[in-house]
């Protein structure tokens, strides 16, 4: 059963805040749910089309939903003793992802038995979130590109009190009627010098590589009314590297 993952915008009078609304449950009325059309995710084209602006990325094709994204959570656990790296293609360039393996087992050992998997090949960054023009974050890793999407289970870590998300922190999207510390396979990569969400997202790390592509990410063009980058953000391949 797949479950909606949508990252939401709270316009509120106090600083953007990131929550999640369920299909069914789009949040309350204070909340502004930026969903993302069928047609977006629903191109049959497999032509390259070139970029409409010269913004450090390639040209690639649109991309296809994945026909079936469910996957079993994997029982392969990363050691804690070593350093674990998500480094993550994309056609904006390469980021990399140091995972915080001893603050969230659950979760990065999920996040690389995705990867092993080879989930995260050919998904997109399908949301940039900008309020006002501002840096807020990059959201991808949904099997549908709309956000709607999920591997088909989820984990829950619930992350310290204490927890920040600023920039450069990765953290798992989850819906607002989910526990703290829910997620499935859609992250988010915080742009914003400090975001101000609350400790409820799970941990995955943060950016040790690739600041400049996550920056190039964040400036580019969107759909004002669902936060869509106008030209596709492509995760070609996420594969994980263990050192001592």
């Amino acid at each position: 059963m797949q479950r909606a993952t949508i990252l939401v915008i709270l316009l509120l009078a106090v600083p953007a805040l990131v929550a999640c609304g369920k299909d069914d449950t789009p949040g309350d009325a204070a909340t502004t749910t930026a969903t993302a059309p069928e047609a977006a995710a629903t191109a049959t084209t497999d032509a390259v089309v070139e970029r409409s602006a010269k913004d450090g990325c390639k040209a690639v094709a649109p991309p296809q939903p994945a026909s079936n994204p469910d996957r079993t959570l994997s029982k392969k656990r990363l050691n804690r003793s070593r350093t674990h790296t998500a480094v993550m293609r994309t056609n904006c360039g390469t980021i990399r992802i140091r995972l915080a393996v001893r603050d969230a087992p659950k979760t990065t050992s999920s996040f690389a038995g995705l990867a092993r998997n080879t989930f995260f090949d050919g998904l997109t960054f399908h949301r940039i979130a900008k309020p006002g023009g501002n840096d807020y974050v990059i959201q991808g890793g949904d099997p549908l590109g709309t956000g709607n999407g999920s591997p088909g289970y989820s984990v829950v870590e619930t992350p310290s009190s204490t927890t920040t998300y600023r920039r450069y922190d990765v953290a798992m999207a989850k819906t607002q009627a989910e526990a703290a510390g829910t997620s499935g396979s859609q992250f988010f990569i915080v742009t914003a010098e400090d975001s101000q969400l609350p400790p409820e997202y799970a941990v995955l790390g943060r950016v040790v590589g690739g600041q400049d592509v996550v920056r190039r990410i964040a400036r580019l063009e969107t759909d004002l009314a669902n936060e869509m980058p106008r030209d596709p953000v492509v995760i070609s391949s996420v594969r994980i590297t263990s050192s001592n």
